[in-house]
Order: structure tokens, then sequence, then C-alpha cells
């Protein structure tokens, strides 16, 4: 059941599509493939050796989530043989602040998530 209650005030309330956005914007590659965009324009094969461990059918399925969201554009550049290029959007670089965000939030606090982790596996052994 939805609760259709209202948020109190200063609380966020994370519905299905914040959950989805936040899945296809912050997953496994799209960081890493936003990283490099925030740099310098990419071609496909680019962002394939910049991204060495991300396949081809993952790196096309994150290209086409991020542009769907309007967070990256692709343009087909006239050249022989024909290449696309990806960039980022003007709204794909309002991302770098809240990413940048949970990055210093991580590092903050990575060692007390390690010593939660080591201590929660140490109780499941």
């Amino acid at each position: 059941m939805r609760d259709t209650t209202a948020p109190r005030a200063g609380e966020l309330r994370i519905d299905a599509p914040h959950r989805d956005l936040l899945d296809q914007v912050l997953d496994k590659w799209s960081l890493s493939i936003l990283n490099e965009l925030c740099e310098r324009p990419c071609r496909f094969n680019e962002l394939r050796r910049a991204v060495p461990a991300v396949t081809q059918k993952s790196l096309t399925a994150t290209l086409r989530r991020l542009e769907r969201n309007g967070i990256v554009e692709r343009r087909v550049v006239a050249t022989r043989p024909v290449a696309v290029e990806y960039r980022i959007t003007p709204l794909g670089k309002t991302l770098r602040g809240p990413v940048d965000a949970l990055l210093e939030w991580a590092d903050a606090h990575m060692p007390q998530i390690e010593r939660a982790r080591k201590a929660f596996d140490a109780a499941e052994d």
C-alpha cells in the first residue's frame, strides 16, 4: 500500500519515479561514464577504453538510459566514417554537486563503514 501522507517539513519522500531515476543515473557504470563526459565529449570507443571493465552491451545500455533521462546527448559527427559522440548536457552537469557530496560523505565515513562491515561479517561467520 502506498503512503499518501504528506512529508513533514524538510523531509523528502522517495517515490517510484525517484527510485527509478536514481537507479538509472547512479548505477554501476553511469558514474564512471559521467566522470569521463564531464571532462570532454567522447566517442563510444573512447568511453570503452576509459572504462575498460564495461562491456559493449552495458556501455550501450547505460548511454541510452542517460540519454533518455536528458543527462547525456548523442551527436552524429559528419566525418568519414560517420562517428557518434556523447557529451554531458547542462542538466547532466547539475548532477556534479550532488554526486560530489555523496562521494565526500562516503570518503569521510569509510572508516566507520569498514568497521561496521567487518563486525557484521564476523557475526555472520
